[in-house]
């Protein structure tokens, strides 16, 4: 399957199953950037009961620190949950699936980890400065995080594409590779 040179990706040359593959590596590359972030985080977080000004929080502080620990963990379990998923596909030829579900629970653990971001920066602005300081300074989290990971990816995806387009009707390439 994948062999004939009407199955390769007219790009790359790939075979559909090369093509996953390169693709689960990918994955694995994201994945690890993410875990060595959130390991970060989530262990800043599990320090901040242990200092002094902790039992000066007020309620609604106690309630944004523990939410951001529980999606700290969540995001965790959801990064380790595609080693289970390896494990679970491993040997049973269906790697394309294993690749779908891993981009799936990448892309919902990004969203947490955004929300993760936002809030941190809302506690730690409210605990220095202000709760108006630390809403501003989460709004303004969000708002950068939403630029960066949904806008600009958008419209450099769109550009990217537009661009790829124009090479191959200047090359006379369709989009099958034939002329």
């Amino acid at each position: 399957m994948g062999d004939t040179p009407a199955e390769r990706d007219p790009d790359r040359g790939e075979t559909p199953l090369q093509k996953q593959d390169r693709n689960w590596t990918d994955l694995l590359q994201e994945l690890r950037v993410l875990q060595t972030g959130i390991q970060i985080l989530t262990g800043f977080l599990l320090t901040l009961p242990f200092q002094q000004r902790f039992t000066e929080l007020n309620p609604v502080q106690v309630g944004i620190y523990l939410s951001l620990v529980v999606l700290s963990v969540l995001v965790t379990a959801l990064l380790l949950s595609t080693v289970v998923l390896h494990r679970t596909f491993f040997q049973r030829r269906i790697k394309g699936n294993l690749v779908d579900s891993a981009d799936l629970l990448l892309r919902l653990t990004l969203v947490l980890v955004g929300l993760i971001l936002v809030g941190t920066i809302g506690l730690v602005f409210d605990l220095v400065l202000s709760g108006s300081a630390g809403a501003i300074a989460a709004v303004s989290v969000a708002v950068v995080v939403a630029l960066l990971w949904l806008l600009l990816p958008l419209a450099l995806r769109r550009q990217a594409l537009r661009q790829r387009k124009a090479r191959r009707v200047r090359t006379g390439r369709t989009k099958g590779g034939h002329r």
